[in-house]
């Protein structure tokens, strides 16, 4: 009978892993559904204790595989998400959320002997299972930029509470799902989202999110937990067990008998010998580190981990303050060309062809002082639109803002056009921190790029030295000596090649020769030059 119609009580293990076996796994969307009434069957008809555990044992590697392969339908995608890819994210975290349901009540069911040596592995295994699944929930909360939903952060560390009040927390169990085929433990496996957490990976790239992810997994096992002893020094973020966060400061937390601290100097210094193995061109899959991973962006990764993950508290460059208001956003590089030069875009004369309709225009008014003089009608049609968003906090070089549901949508590391509350001047910026709240709204860190920008053309050039004809639309900003900041070009993502030929316009054609990447985004490239 297909699992999708099924009707009946799964009351021994030969039924479950049949249907498991006919899991569709080529087809992802149906697999999760028929997954969810296989959980569902099992939560509402459990049978019993021995059989429940076993099939679920049997059925984390249908679910791993399904969800990854939804996931792919919404990771990366701008936010808010619509109605297809919130629905795959719904449907990925509700399969980690009855897979969870499902263990707690194994647990609850569970018959055998108390404190002998088999019992005491069950506990660890069905601990561990709830904490690697609730961990999945935060970590695919992280992938998606999604709010972390209410509650999540405190079954996680209820989860642990009850592993240390058995006394199973260190007990060694098995894991089908550990990449290495290693063994592991419930405080390993509980360290993995609050390591996450601490990357800030609300903040990352989808590609570098994956790497934190992988790297906490294996690294977790040097990192250990201590109860915090009234009266001693406590580092600067501590976990609070009563508290739905991950770790929160610790000048905020009055009662000790809650209180976690992270010892993480093992791990910090392994992450210093790696980082010198890396420096002498060790391959990074030599390292555990990953195959699809390069050198550079292993070292640029595991600078910005260096700090959190040995607890240092991180110092900001310049100091955020309270703020309100409104500030206009646009994106897209004809959109923002247009608000930050204050006219439309054309050709330069050099290269100009003319279209019908200016032709027609020309011959109409050829008898005006200037015929090529926009109509207001024209500038009407060229209105473009623009989000508004509400000011939480700002710096002098970034901003904190929210917005409700309604409004375009925004990717992580996007370039846009920012124009300030109380000004109309459009500064370059670009988002560095995104997250869709439940309700719908987003919440976004911007970081505006330094110097104002000026909108010019450009033209790539071929290596016999011919151009390409066509203009586009580039930024030119200027040198920032308090920032250290060169001169650079802001063009479109795939123009920069070490020592590229570029025509640029600034009035008067003249030739750049690109040199190398500053910035880069899913749709930019933030380019130093000199003269060619």
């Amino acid at each position: 009978m297909n699992a999708s119609t099924y009707g009946f009580v799964i009351r021994d293990l030969q039924t479950g892993c049949g249907i498991l076996s006919r899991m569709p796994l080529a087809n992802p969307q149906r697999a999760a559904t028929e997954l969810d009434q296989f959980l569902d069957n099992l939560l509402s008809a459990p049978p019993e204790s021995d059989t429940l555990f076993q099939l679920l044992e049997q059925s984390r590697l249908t679910v791993s595989h399904v969800v990854d392969e939804l996931a792919k339908r919404y990771l990366s995608k701008p936010l808010p998400y619509g109605d297809i890819e919130e629905g795959f994210f719904r449907q990925v975290t509700s399969l980690c959320q009855k897979t969870v349901e499902a263990y707690n009540l194994c647990a609850r069911h569970d018959s055998s002997v108390h404190e002998s040596p088999a019992h005491m592995r069950r506990v660890a295994t069905i601990l561990h299972r709830c904490l690697y699944h609730t961990g999945a929930a935060i970590l695919e909360h992280q992938r998606a930029r999604h709010e972390y939903p209410w509650r999540l952060w405190l079954d996680l560390h209820g989860y642990y509470a009850s592993a240390e009040e058995w006394g199973v927390d260190k007990v060694v169990v098995t894991d089908p799902l550990e990449p290495l085929g290693r063994s592991t433990h419930c405080t390993a496996c509980y360290v993995v989202p609050l390591l996450a957490d601490l990357a800030g990976c609300y903040g990352l790239p989808t590609r570098d999110q994956a790497l934190v992810h992988r790297w906490a997994a294996h690294w977790a096992p040097l990192v250990s937990l201590e109860k915090a002893v009234p009266g001693e020094a406590l580092p600067h973020f501590v976990i609070d067990l009563m508290q739905d966060v991950a770790l929160r400061p610790s000048i905020e937390c009055l009662n000790t008998d809650q209180i976690r601290r992270l010892d993480t100097s093992p791990l910090a210094i392994h992450i210093s010998q790696i980082r010198q193995q890396l420096h002498q061109q060790i391959p990074p899959g030599q390292l555990a580190l990953g195959d699809n991973c390069t050198s550079s962006q292993c070292q640029r990764l595991l600078e910005h981990l260096s700090r959190p993950w040995s607890m240092v508290k991180a110092q900001r460059k310049f100091r955020r303050r309270a703020a309100s208001g409104t500030t206009r956003l646009c994106f897209g590089f004809e959109e923002m060309h247009y608000f930050i030069s204050g006219k439309a875009f054309e050709q330069p004369e050099n290269v100009r062809t003319y279209s019908r309709r200016e032709y027609d225009t020309l011959f109409a008014f050829r008898y005006q002082d200037n015929p090529q003089q926009m109509l207001n009608v024209r500038r009407k049609e060229l209105a473009y639109d623009i989000d508004t968003w509400e000011v939480v906090n700002q710096s002098a070089n970034g901003f904190r803002l929210v917005r409700s549901v309604s409004g375009r949508k925004m990717a992580h590391g996007q370039l846009l056009a920012l124009s300030p509350p109380d000004t109309e001047q459009f500064l370059l910026a670009q988002t560095v921190w995104l997250m869709q709240e439940n309700t719908g709204g987003l919440i976004a860190g911007i970081k505006a790029l330094p110097g104002l920008p000026m909108a010019t053309a450009a033209r790539l050039v071929d290596q016999s030295g011919t151009d390409d004809n066509k203009y586009q639309r580039v930024f030119l900003l200027p040198e920032v000596e308090v920032e250290q900041s060169p001169q650079s070009l802001v063009v479109p993502q795939g123009w920069y090649r070490s020592g590229r030929i570029v025509e640029l316009f600034t009035g008067t054609a003249w030739q750049i020769r690109m040199l190398y990447l500053l910035d880069s985004g899913p749709d930019f490239e933030r380019v130093v030059f000199d003269i060619a």
